[in-house]
């Protein structure tokens, strides 16, 4: 897909979209289930066959986090590459993540962006960042990630007050779930016009459909779907790629 960078950064992440539902994966990405799906399912597999492209490095760090205890909070490959897609396209230069875990996503925003390029990973938990800083070293992207450790909420609060609103390309939210809806309104603040709002696990494995009583993560993400729905500061897309992905575009 050609698309000149004239063009509105807004108008080619709808161009993109058309073309992915057109050509068959919104129906494909169905089969992807939470961070990357049954991987036995045939459909699933001639999708990441025949579309996935790894970078070597991706491919190591991915096998370390698997070691981990916690694996599954990592991001599918097919997503991450469909994020990274979404940094070209729209010629992002400063991006964020809320929730880094062991780096995957990370990883993959830098390599897509151009040498000035930068990233900021909220991550909390040093474990996990001593796993992924010789992996960005390996890549040489380690100059365009900088790890912020500390609570993500503090970290967008100081982005604000440092003046930084308005001036981000692209945030990822995958962190704690009851801060969701900070992490959503906090980077409507610091996303600029045009810029993308990524938002994981808003299926949640399913059980936004109908959340049982008591279940407050799900109702928390049932919440929230409702409300970026209805909100008309952005324009939106759903999609079921991994566990459910909402696509923000802040008008």
């Amino acid at each position: 897909i050609s698309v000149q960078n004239t063009m509105e950064p807004d108008k080619r992440v709808i161009i993109l979209l058309g073309v992915m539902f057109i050509a068959g994966l919104g129906q494909a990405a169905f089969f992807s289930y939470p961070h990357g799906g049954d991987k036995n399912d045939p459909v699933l597999q001639y999708v990441l066959n025949n579309s996935l492209r790894e970078h070597p490095v991706l491919t190591k760090l991915k096998l370390r986090t698997l070691e981990d205890r916690w694996s599954r909070m990592m991001v599918a490959s097919e997503q991450a590459q469909f994020m990274a897609l979404l940094i070209k396209l729209i010629n992002a230069t400063k991006a964020i993540e809320i929730g880094m875990y062991t780096g995957y996503n990370a990883l993959s925003m830098a390599l897509a962006m151009p040498p000035n390029g930068r990233v900021v990973a909220c991550e909390i938990e040093e474990e996990y960042i001593n796993i992924s800083k010789p992996f960005f070293k390996e890549a040489g992207v380690e100059n365009k990630i900088e790890i912020r450790q500390q609570s993500a909420v503090q970290t967008l609060d100081d982005m604000i007050e440092a003046g930084e609103a308005g001036t981000y390309d692209f945030v990822f939210i995958d962190a704690d779930k009851s801060n969701y809806d900070y992490y959503y309104e906090a980077s409507l603040r610091l996303v600029r016009r045009g810029g993308i709002i990524a938002i994981d696990n808003v299926l949640w494995g399913g059980k936004v459909v109908k959340p049982a009583l008591g279940d407050v993560t799900s109702w928390v993400l049932y919440s929230l779907n409702k409300k970026v729905h209805a909100d008309e500061r952005v324009d939106l897309s759903m999609l079921t790629m991994g566990d459910g992905l909402t696509l923000a575009v802040r008008r």
